[in-house]
């Protein structure tokens, strides 16, 4: 994406212009990508960090066309603090996730929850906001987090995925808010849709979505495998797994690593082929 710089207003469609914000690591890529729906007035998706050089971004190309709406997928850091902001700016509404309010002392691995993040009206599966020529319908896709919405832009066939699906990576499942049992669900919900398009929140767009949620399935269906093997052959801890499986990760990586892998064990142990012995795993077969 070195050809979309920060800042710079990218129109994907006639109704789609992207604005990546200046916030890249090693758990959001580029950075945050904002996506502003409409063309006499406008929904933005995910206003992103609260950083001034975004926020200008954002009102240079929204061009002061009314805003109908603030829309938020989920509550990470990286995505809603700037709808405080453009609030007090354009008077819009934030409508999207619910608020959520985690008390969880284990290690985070991805952007950290925005406390402040309170939201005008939640949305939930089926709810619908509209403009002049566009509509955006909410699809839960909890996982990532409890709260996670996708937004299908019917119009054109287009689905904001934000988290949930990425154009560079697979999300995290950080328990106890993310939920990897949650997370398949979405997948299989999304598998059964035909949208034409994905824009993420993170990476390009995605052009074959249905081929691509196929091979996510499968690759968290492989770890799960990989999983068992590891706790028949003595490798039982989280950290003895994350050792194997992830052979020359960055360490910056790691506790990401380690929550997906729990993710993935709390889902094994609902569906009763693993129990939890102290620090310790062990199958049930």
């Amino acid at each position: 994406m070195a050809e979309h710089p920060t800042g710079i207003p990218i129109q994907l469609e006639p109704l789609v212009v992207r604005v990546l914000a200046p916030n890249p690591s090693p758990f959001t890529h580029t950075g945050t990508q904002t996506h502003i729906v409409g063309r006499t007035d406008v929904a933005v998706i995910d206003p992103g960090p609260d950083d001034p050089a975004h926020i200008a971004a954002l009102l240079r190309a929204i061009d002061s066309r009314p805003v109908t709406a603030i829309v938020v997928t989920h509550h990470h850091r990286d995505h809603s603090p700037a709808t405080r902001p453009l609030q007090a700016l354009t008077g819009a509404p934030i409508v999207g996730a619910a608020p959520f309010d985690l008390d969880d002392a284990g290690a985070r691995a991805d952007a950290s929850f925005d406390s402040a993040y309170a939201p005008d009206r939640v949305m939930v599966e089926g709810d619908r906001i509209e403009g002049n020529g566009w509509t955006l319908e909410a699809i839960a896709t909890p996982g990532h987090t409890s709260n996670h919405l996708a937004f299908a832009l019917p119009e054109t066939g287009a689905l904001f995925s934000g988290d949930h699906v990425m154009g560079w990576s697979t999300t995290i499942v950080s328990p106890p808010d993310g939920n990897m049992t949650a997370y398949m669900a979405s997948l299989e919900k999304l598998m059964g849709r035909d949208d034409r398009v994905y824009y993420p929140g993170h990476g390009e767009a995605i052009e074959k979505p249905q081929r691509l949620v196929r091979g996510m399935l499968g690759h968290r269906k492989q770890r799960e495998g990989q999983i068992l093997r590891l706790i028949r052959e003595s490798a039982r801890s989280i950290p003895a797994m994350v050792e194997r499986m992830y052979a020359g990760l960055d360490p910056r990586l790691v506790p990401a690593a380690e929550r997906s892998v729990l993710a993935h064990l709390y889902d094994l142990q609902t569906r009763g082929l693993v129990i939890e012995e102290g620090e310790a795993w062990q199958t049930t077969t």
